[in-house]
């Protein structure tokens, strides 16, 4: 249910957010980031699923250098508002969590990198 809620509200803002054909966008602020995303541990997860088809748990908490706990709570984070999936099965008698980006986390992260390149244009100019 968390993460249809989560899918319906980034629905609605990016509706919200739209521009008239030939109107001028608004200029990006710091504010309108994708606080989800931004948080550096969250940011670091989607990233490494987005250059990977999946990742189990133990590779991502390796790779982000991060506790079980701490991976854990960002992951649920994530999963909660719909941008990664996780497949949980046993390989042996070994649990194993897998994790992957969703077509809605791409696009957040997509939607988060081209709004850091506007801010980072619109520093640059003035």
């Amino acid at each position: 249910m968390a993460a249809k809620t989560g899918a319906f509200r980034a629905a609605r803002e990016e509706k919200s957010k739209r521009v008239a054909p030939g109107a001028r966008p608004p200029k990006p602020t710091a504010a309108d980031l994708d606080r989800l995303i931004h948080e550096r541990t969250r940011l670091a997860i989607v990233s490494a699923l987005a250059v990977n088809p999946s990742l189990t748990f133990n590779v991502l908490k390796q790779l982000l250098r991060v506790t079980d706990g701490n991976l854990s709570v960002h992951a649920r984070k994530l999963e909660d508002a719909g941008y990664i999936g996780c497949a949980k099965s046993f390989a042996g008698r070994v649990p194993k969590t897998e994790y992957r980006l969703t077509p809605l986390g791409r696009r957040a992260l997509e939607k988060y990198l081209d709004h850091m390149e506007a801010l980072i244009h619109a520093t640059r100019e003035r």
